[in-house]
């Protein structure tokens, strides 16, 4: 167990080191930068901006540029953010919690409304209950994640039932305690709602898939024909089967919802990462992008670590492996 959790874990430390190679690759391949449009402002003299530039390394080589921020990675700053004119870490944190605050619960509840609904079709299928879940799930993967929180947003101001922006109301604010909890809750009823209603229809039909496989095969039809309850079958033996190709989705709902959440936040007004990695992409500051891309690969890499140690856990013929 513990070596194959130190061979997975020094698999993704490489996939993440990769993967920052990349993104400061293309982040400093776009042409200027966060003092360009200084060279507008004739209060400031072409010497000053050199020598910001300077102060900042943006005028060393890629390679150089890449190591100063790899030490700065190590120091646990992640970069300077030239616009806030502070560390990325501490300024993007919160706005981590604030993402996490979404994406938890919107993953737990698609993979509890989604398995048992899926199991349901594959034990049904061809009838009336599974016709109606195949239009509903063909019907969701058909709108775009922008119609769809755009839709939903347009709901909310419609009825006035539900909270749009920010992610707590001022008279919460004052009030503090469980009236906060309760109104930050609300304000999240929106947001995890289009998260749900994107990713569950995927999910869905992986597990009807699964499980219809499983139901189909040879050594189920000899296990009811024993004469094996249902029930027993369905929990104990099916599902079990299935769980397999299920985890190994695992990892890829939680990058598919990571990646709606940041456009639901900006759609919706929710202060997480999705707003500031738009206004630190518009304003060219470079460490601010490279801070919220690494945080998204590094929750995908947790994702995709789970999801392997639950087959180590589920699969015996993982735990064989050499």
């Amino acid at each position: 167990m513990i070596r194959y959790l130190l061979r997975r874990l020094g698999q993704s430390v490489l996939q993440l080191a990769g993967i920052s190679i990349i993104l400061f690759a293309l982040a400093s391949a776009v042409p200027g930068d966060y003092f360009s449009e200084a060279k507008l402002n004739p209060q400031i003299s072409p010497d000053t901006i050199a020598a910001l530039r300077a102060h900042y390394g943006l005028n060393q080589p890629l390679p150089v540029r890449y190591f100063r921020w790899l030490r700065s990675v190590a120091s646990g700053d992640l970069g300077y953010s030239f616009a806030y004119n502070m560390p990325v870490l501490p300024l993007i944190w919160p706005r981590v919690l604030h993402t996490l605050m979404l994406t938890l619960p919107a993953l737990a509840l698609s993979w509890l409304i989604a398995v048992p609904l899926g199991v349901l079709a594959a034990r049904r299928k061809g009838g009336w209950i599974d016709r109606i879940l195949s239009a509903g799930t063909s019907t969701l993967l058909a709108l775009p994640d922008l119609l769809l929180a755009l839709a939903v947003l347009m709901f909310a101001l419609h009825t006035g039932r539900f909270p749009v922006g920010g992610m707590n109301s001022e008279s919460a604010l004052d009030q503090g305690g469980w009236r906060m909890f309760l109104d930050t809750l609300w304000h999240m009823a929106l947001p995890v709602s289009v998260l749900v209603i994107g990713s569950l229809p995927a999910i869905l039909r992986h597990v009807r898939a699964s499980m219809t496989e499983v139901l189909e095969s040879g050594y189920i039809r000899a296990a009811e024909g024993h004469g094996l309850a249902s029930r027993t079958l369905l929990l104990r033996h099916a599902l079990r089967a299935a769980a397999n190709p299920l985890v190994s989705l695992l990892g890829l709902s939680v990058a598919a919802l990571l990646s709606t959440s940041l456009l639901v936040e900006v759609v919706v007004g929710w202060p997480g990462l999705g707003p500031m990695v738009v206004e630190a992409t518009l304003g060219r500051d470079l460490f601010v992008v490279i801070g919220v891309a690494m945080f998204s690969m590094i929750f995908l890499a947790l994702g995709n670590l789970l999801a392997d140690l639950l087959l180590y856990a589920a699969d015996p013929r993982i735990r064989v492996q050499p």
